[in-house]
């Protein structure tokens, strides 16, 4: 473990919407960048705020937000399906709620607001690169096995951050096209993409638990799961120089 962390939630609004985020930080820093974490489709529990721990052991700040609401926490796939498909079907208010998140890290005294990266997971894998195709003020997006189809592509000019994709090649929910389009996209849009692949490992491959059966569409891959932070590690070092 590295130096102590000072963690705890952080409330902040979308509207007359009440969100609630976690923020993790050094203890005694001054000023660090801040990387915003997205949740996957259960919404932000133990497992993001232990991602913003780990980026807070980085000297970052970690700042897992909450796109579905305070106190909106499904509890099943299927309440998790509900609720992430409000998102996908509703362009305008998934960057309602990104442009709230990103005027959150302004409650945060210790931030650098002029860095600043968003990360996520699956469904906040989504977010982070619909974040970056929107222009959003970020050095950095980043997806773990996020979903890559979109119906805002990235335009020339309009993207400000490098990308960094941490893909699952056996993933059977995002299609081979789905790929091929991302890597097209990016590179018609002039934006800068690293695309890593990990033959074996299907989707959530981040997400402790029990190796997935043959045939699994999901399960954790360890392997997979410590190669793409240590690319998350590199990512972030090399968009916060200086």
């Amino acid at each position: 473990m590295g130096s102590a962390i000072v963690a705890g939630p952080l409330e902040y609004r979308d509207g007359s919407t009440v969100l609630e985020g976690f923020v993790a930080k050094p203890s005694g820093v001054k000023k660090a960048p801040v990387v915003l974490i997205v949740h996957d489709w259960n919404g932000i529990d133990a497992y993001e705020e232990s991602r913003a721990k780990q980026v807070a052991e980085l000297g970052y700040i970690g700042f897992a937000v909450d796109i579905y609401g305070k106190g909106i926490r499904p509890k099943n796939p299927r309440e998790s399906a509900t609720e992430a498909q409000k998102y996908y079907q509703n362009y305008e208010l998934l960057m309602s709620r990104v442009r709230a998140a990103l005027k959150a890290v302004e409650k945060i005294p210790e931030a650098r607001q002029e860095k600043l990266a968003m990360m996520g997971y699956c469904f906040g894998g989504m977010v982070a690169l619909e974040a970056a195709r929107s222009g959003a003020p970020l050095a950095g997006a980043v997806s773990f096995h996020g979903s890559l189809a979109t119906s805002h592509p990235a335009q020339k000019g309009k993207v400000r951050a490098k990308i960094l994709v941490l893909h699952g090649g056996a993933d059977p929910l995002v299609p081979r096209s789905d790929v091929e389009n991302l890597k097209k996209e990016m590179a018609d849009a002039g934006v800068e993409l690293k695309f890593v692949e990990y033959s074996n490992a299907v989707h959530s491959f981040t997400v402790p638990g029990p190796k997935p059966a043959p045939g699994a569409a999901s399960g954790y891959d360890p392997d997979a799961d410590k190669a793409s932070w240590k690319e998350l590690v590199a990512f972030l070092k090399s968009i916060f120089r200086n």
